[in-house]
This record gives C-alpha cells, structure tokens and sequence, in this order.
C-alpha cells in the first residue's frame, strides 16, 4: 500500500510500505494492506512505518528513527489519518 505522510512545511515520506501503526486519540492501531476505508484523527505519539526499502528526502530524513533496515519511528504531536483504496494519507504536526 501506498503511504503518504505530510507536515504543514513538506511531505515527509511517500513511500510502499508493508504496514503502519499510528497513535490514535482511543488507542493505538495498525493498518495493513487492503484496510477497510478508515479517517481518524491521531495524538501525541509514534508512527511506526514497515516496509521493504525506504527513501527519504534530505529535509525529512533527520526526523525518522531507524529501528532496523524495515522499521522506521516517526513522533508526531497530532494529526489526521485517512486510508482508501490502498493508499494511507497522514497529515502530521
């Protein structure tokens, strides 16, 4: 699936990705591919984002956390989710 993560200064990450998990404002969840339509707002908290290969624009790469060669951490303060035919879009701050 398709995931697209943007802050109000830039898009941070497009990328395929294998799964992600987010810090919803009633608790954590994971989408995976083929997920049900879903719009939800996030928290304070950590994007953690699998996939097989990662590529990251000079301006974002300093924000994400390697976890190990398919898991990156990104913390965000807040945000909104929305997820529809294969493609998750995280408008982050």
């Amino acid at each position: 699936m398709l995931l697209e993560i943007v802050s109000p200064e830039a898009k941070l990450f497009s990328g395929e990705v294998t799964s992600v998990s987010l810090p919803g404002v009633v608790g954590d969840f994971q989408i995976l591919n083929n997920h049900a339509p879903i719009v939800s707002l996030l928290k304070k908290g950590i994007v953690r984002i699998t996939a097989t290969s990662f590529k990251f624009s000079n301006e974002s790469k300093d924000l994400f956390t390697r976890v190990n060669d398919q898991n990156y951490t990104l913390a965000i303060k807040s945000g909104t989710i929305e997820m529809k035919d294969n493609k998750v879009i995280v408008l982050a701050d």
